[in-house]
């Protein structure tokens, strides 16, 4: 005869230890992304809320100037994304190289990423004056005409763009730095042996190997790309006109306005835009990653 013992029981002790962060994330995201859901179907002030069910998104998508804040915030996006990828791969190549300085040139790159945005933003503007901005009188100075980077509308939005870069392309090179580290050397000691050049090397080993690291780099600058306001606002405030006015700004634009319904629903279709762009395309990358 078979001894039958009890069926031990597991203890719960161990659940206990995700309750307090189980109450801070509910707390401070789940109920405030439940509110925001419930608050952008109502036309409300800081003492009353009327319920208009789907008015506010039908008004936010027949303004002109909110709809150009959609598409400047997914030219944005794209834009400082696509260049924090390249520039910052290209310059995390030539600091794992054996160059002068090496250290030092890290460190350079790396420093504005822990400078205030803010600070960068009326920096650069000052610096970006059509008039009195270093950067045009430097221009002028070599004979070249320089242009209105922050006055131009066809400027404004890229002009930031490239400021962003300055400042992040630091990070997106940390990142790849750490993912060509774990690149081993005999993959590129045999490449040598076959006769292949640094050109092949590049786009044979360099390139797919450090996979991950440029998937890390694209989903967050893509994700603060959709998100930026600060830099934006302390250099244009989304102007001249409306011409470098993204979502972020909008929604600050419409609450200072007091249409705090209308500017809810901004962030709820911010939010719902994130999703969107940042779930399918890491899905796709791991995806592929799997295949490969």
């Amino acid at each position: 005869m078979t001894e039958t013992r009890p069926r031990s029981r597991k203890s719960p002790y161990p659940l206990w230890f995700f309750i307090p962060a189980a109450i801070i994330y509910g707390v401070l995201f789940l109920v405030p992304t439940v509110s925001s859901l419930w608050f952008s179907l109502t036309r409300w002030d800081l003492s009353t809320a009327e319920f208009i069910g789907l008015e506010n998104f039908q008004q936010f998508f027949s303004e002109p100037f909110l709809i150009k804040g959609l598409i400047n915030t997914l030219i944005y996006a794209v834009t400082t994304s696509g260049l924090k990828t390249v520039c910052g791969l290209l310059l995390a190549v030539l600091l794992t190289s054996n160059i002068f300085a090496r250290g030092f040139l890290r460190t350079l790159v790396f420093f504005p990423v822990l400078v205030s945005t803010i600070g960068i933003g009326i920096t650069f503007a000052v610096m970006m004056h059509p008039t009195k901005g270093i950067i045009n009188v430097a221009l002028e100075t070599i004979g070249i005409p320089g242009p209105g980077w922050l006055t131009n509308p066809a400027l404004a939005l890229f002009s930031v763009a490239l400021v962003d870069l300055w400042k992040g392309v630091g990070l997106a090179t940390l990142i790849f730095i750490a993912g060509l580290a774990a690149i081993s050397p005999d993959y590129y000691e045999a490449a040598r042996i076959d006769g292949a050049t640094r050109l092949q090397q590049f786009f044979r080993i360099t390139l797919p190997l450090v996979r991950p690291a440029t998937i890390t780099v694209v989903t967050l600058s893509l994700i603060g790309g959709l998100r930026s306001f600060d830099l934006i606002w302390a250099m244009t405030r989304g102007g001249p006109g409306f011409s470098s006015d993204v979502i972020a700004s909008v929604i600050y634009k419409q609450y200072q306005a007091g249409f705090y319904g209308l500017s809810t629903a901004g962030n709820v279709i911010l939010f719902a835009l994130i999703a969107v762009i940042i779930l399918p395309l890491t899905l796709w990358f791991n995806r592929r990653g799997v295949e490969e």
